[in-house]
Formats: C-alpha cells, sequence, structure tokens
C-alpha cells in the first residue's frame, strides 16, 4: 500500500510542478516497469523467458488505469485522487466478488457501507469538492486497475506475470506516443519522477501486489487498497504542502474506520 502511495505522490508532484506531460509520464512509467522487471527477472532466474503469464487484456488494464491516472492528477490532490481511485476499485473488486460466489457477512457489508459513504461525502458538490473530470477519469482508472487485481488473483507466478504485462503494455505505449507526440514536454526532473514511479512504486510494488492476492478474498483485496488514501493525503502534506481539509479528513476517517469494521469479521459462507 506504501507503493501504491507513492505513485499518487510521484505523479502529482511531476504533473504540478509542470515537469512533464500526463502522456509522456504514463509512457515513461509503464517502459521503466518493464526494463526494471525484466531486469529482475535476468538475475533471479538466469535469463529465463517471459512467457506463459499475465495477458493482453491484463495489459490492456494496466494501461487503462495508469493513463487515466495521470491525467486525473492533474487537477487532484493525491490524498482525493488516491481516495476516489480506490473507492472505485473498492466498488469494482467487490461487484466482481459477488458475481463469482463471495457471500460477505454483515460486518463486511457495514463496513463497506460506512466507507462508502465517506467516498461519497468526499464527492459531493461544494468548495471542497474534487473538480469533475478529474474524478471521472480517476473513476474509470479504479474500475481498470480492479479488473486488473482481479485477473491478477489467478496467477501463480506474480513475478512473470507482472513483468508480461508491462511489457505488453509497451504496444499500447507506442500508440499513445506516436499520437502525443506533438504535444510532447518533458523534463529531466519529470524523466526522473516518472522512472522511480515505474521502476519502484509500479514494477516492484505490483510484484508485491500479485503476490499477496494469492492469499486475500476479492472483497479482502479491495478493502485493503483503501487503506492508500489516507497513506498518501499524509504524503501530500508532507511532501507536497497539499492542504488537509475536514472534508478529506473525515471521509477518510469513515473510510478506514470501514475498512477495519469489515476486516474485523469473517465473512459467511455459503
Amino acid at each position: 500500500m506504501l507503493a501504491f502511495a507513492g505513485n499518487s505522490i510521484l505523479c502529482r508532484l511531476a504533473l504540478r510542478e509542470g515537469t512533464i506531460d500526463p502522456a509522456s509520464f504514463t509512457s515513461i512509467r509503464l517502459a521503466a516497469g518493464a526494463i526494471t522487471l525484466v531486469l529482475i527477472l535476468l538475475v533471479l532466474r538466469r535469463g529465463e523467458t517471459v512467457r506463459g503469464n499475465g495477458g493482453w487484456i491484463s495489459a490492456a488494464m494496466l494501461f487503462a488505469y495508469a493513463i487515466g491516472f495521470s491525467f486525473a492528477y492533474v487537477s487532484l490532490s493525491a490524498g482525493a485522487g488516491a481516495l476516489i481511485l480506490f473507492g472505485s476499485v473498492q466498488a469494482t473488486m467487490i461487484v466482481s466478488g459477488l458475481w463469482s460466489g463471495d457471500r460477505p457477512g454483515p460486518g463486511e457489508w457495514l463496513g463497506w457501507g460506512v466507507a462508502l459513504i465517506g467516498l461519497a461525502w468526499l464527492l459531493l458538490p461544494g468548495a471542497q469538492a474534487p473538480p469533475l473530470s478529474g474524478a471521472l477519469l480517476m473513476t474509470a482508472a479504479g474500475a481498470a486497475w480492479g479488473f486488473y487485481s482481479i485477473r491478477g488473483r489467478r496467477e501463480s507466478d506474480a513475478l512473470g506475470a507482472t513483468a508480461s504485462n508491462f511489457l505488453s503494455s509497451l504496444v499500447f505505449v507506442a500508440l499513445l506516443s506516436a499520437l502525443t507526440i506533438k504535444s510532447l514536454d518533458v523534463s529531466s526532473a519529470g524523466v526522473m519522477l516518472a522512472i522511480a514511479s515505474g521502476a519502484l512504486t509500479s514494477g516492484i510494488g505490483y510484484v508485491i501486489w500479485y503476490a499477496a492476492l494469492e492469499y486475500l478474498s476479492a472483497m479482502q483485496a479491495a478493502l485493503v487498497q483503501l487503506s492508500v488514501p489516507a497513506i498518501a493525503s499524509a504524503g501530500g502534506t508532507l511532501f507536497l504542502a497539499e492542504p488537509l481539509t475536514v472534508r478529506l479528513v473525515a471521509a477518510s476517517a469513515l473510510v478506514l474506520g470501514g475498512i477495519s469494521l469489515a476486516l474485523s469479521r469473517k465473512p459467511a459462507t455459503g
């Protein structure tokens, strides 16, 4: 979850300062992640090729998440963006879990409800509400990440699958670069932030996440990720000097309280 929050902070820092455009940040981030994961495979598996893991659908979901994430953070704060992102992730994964047969108990339902009330409060129109365009983009990014995580639960090889997905996503990166080359706007600082996001908080972070998914239900995986907004909010205050509004603090408290309540109860069987 620290890696996920780190992505929000790095992306917001790069885009807020105008050191790079959103499309270039996305392209460099995914390329850096792919290179890092291939190098790790070469070292750990002595040159074993990447095969039999991941897939084009997962790669497309990874790219859809990354591009929506970057463009949304043009207008969103680190904390608000993370809260919207993982609220959308939660909804996507919980609906999928219900569809596949997960049966939450009363405590989980109550926790989910409390968390969603917190998210809804953040998004209600008002002086402190985030911009609608950024919120919609981040909601779409969250849905894509939710589906990516759902597919990751089927993978037995977290490193191989993540490397394969990042490598396949480079096809979409090439198309994006071709479409946005005329609006290219990068600096050395922006490139370094994108590389850090891709290599560290994305590439390595996603391998850890894929490995953890093996031990979590869809409901648990969705709820655990809602700890990210609180971490991102704290990071935004410390590193980006972003204000902690009353609405964001209260919404985060409700979301985290809902998580704690849901995870403290055993799911119903059936």
